[in-house]
């Protein structure tokens, strides 16, 4: 039979991450391979959600989203981006910030057209690229606190190069990127003309005093830059599939009618939930969800170097990747399998985080639990002591 997938689809793997979810439901163990987010989501926006639906709010949103939750973004990405972003031509909703980077690659990216990536990377940012049949190429971040060099951006540059994607607080490293790395990736983001995209989901997630910078914020590049974000983490609202972008307003309408082609909206109550916890939700609120995430970095890092798993101690993000290089098998998937099978706690192999393989290897454990699941999964994970 000739009837087979496309070339295009043939490039595209299932994520780890999915994989290792599946291994994990097999042996009824503790979940900590996908960011999946257990705690919980603030009243005020299950009661906006709520009322939204009971007022009638169910029907087709305009194809940049409710006015309401644009509004919203505009407000808080001045307050606390630094960004200012017109509510009625730069800001598009879209379903979640996976499917604003999509819609940006598309706008904008042509066939063949690289861009640069830092790894270890988010498995789904390089799968969108490959959709968009755009180009991935990488910086190798070096452990444990995952810094670059200047020269390392230079050297990645090419005549094929478009974009720079920048996710901070990054997945799976929990790098903040500094603002004088920031710096350096505006500078040749300038002299090369290329466009910014970034990935700021987890910006609220910052530990040990730390900053969220966006690189939209900085001198000349409010022009070249593609911010996206979203509150599926902030908001314990993962499933929602709520996200935005924000850019230029030429590129946000082509952005918006890509948008309406492959989603048509993101869901009208659910846009009205999260406008109202953006509006009522107070600095407390992200005062006490970073010391709360603080709390349970220091807890789950604490297992893993009891458990002879050496951590790189995140600086954001709700994740950790663990030094699994004494541990059992040839490939970190290996490895993963091995500490999912004498502890019952499933991570994600670096063969998801990395286009080739390491000569160190790591683990990626998520610690966005309720603090009843990560203390049995710190216990359990501590046993590893007893067998490496």
């Amino acid at each position: 039979m000739s009837l087979k997938i496309s070339r295009k689809a043939e490039r595209i793997v299932q994520s780890e991450i999915r994989a290792m979810f599946i291994e994990c439901a097999k042996v009824r163990g503790i979940n900590l391979s996908q960011g999946v987010c257990d705690t919980e989501v603030p009243l005020s926006v299950r009661d906006g959600a709520h009322k939204a639906i009971e007022d009638g709010i169910n029907s087709y949103t305009r194809y940049d989203g409710r006015e309401e939750l644009r509004k919203a973004v505009a407000k808080k990405m001045l307050g606390y981006n630094g960004i200012t972003a017109d509510p009625e031509s730069e800001i598009i909703i879209s379903g979640g910030s996976t499917g604003a980077f999509y819609c940006a690659c598309l706008a904008l990216l042509d066939p063949g057209d690289e861009v640069i990536v830092f790894e270890p990377y988010y498995g789904y940012h390089i799968n969108t690229l490959l959709a968009a049949e755009a180009s991935p190429s990488y910086i190798r971040l070096q452990p444990p606190d995952w810094s670059f060099q200047k020269k390392d951006l230079e050297a990645a540059i090419t005549k094929k190069t478009r974009g720079i994607l920048v996710n901070t607080p990054a997945n799976p490293s929990g790098k903040v990127f500094s603002q004088a790395e920031l710096q350096w990736i505006a500078e040749a983001a300038r002299r090369h003309d290329l466009f910014v995209f970034t990935d700021e989901i987890y910006e609220y997630f910052l530990y040990d005093g730390r900053r969220h910078v966006s690189p939209g914020s900085l001198p000349g590049m409010e022009d070249r830059t593609i911010t996206i974000s979203g509150f599926s983490k902030t908001f314990s609202i993962t499933g929602w599939r709520i996200g935005y972008s924000v850019s230029r307003a030429d590129w946000a309408q082509m952005i918006g009618y890509l948008n309406d082609l492959i989603y048509v909206c993101a869901p009208a109550p659910l846009q009205i939930g999260v406008a109202q916890g953006i509006l009522e939700l107070t600095p407390e609120y992200y005062r006490d969800l970073c010391h709360q995430y603080a709390m349970k970095r220091d807890k789950i890092c604490g297992s893993l170097e009891k458990a002879g798993l050496k951590p790189c101690i995140p600086q954001g993000s709700y994740y950790v990747l663990a030094d699994v290089t004494h541990v059992p098998g040839k490939t970190s998937k290996d490895k993963a399998m091995f500490v999912l099978s004498k502890t019952g706690v499933a991570g994600v192999p670096d063969e998801a985080f990395f286009h080739k393989p390491l000569d160190s290897q790591f683990i990626r454990f998520c610690f966005a639990k309720e603090d009843s699941e990560l203390d049995k999964a710190c216990r359990q994970l501590e046993k590893m002591s007893f067998l490496i």
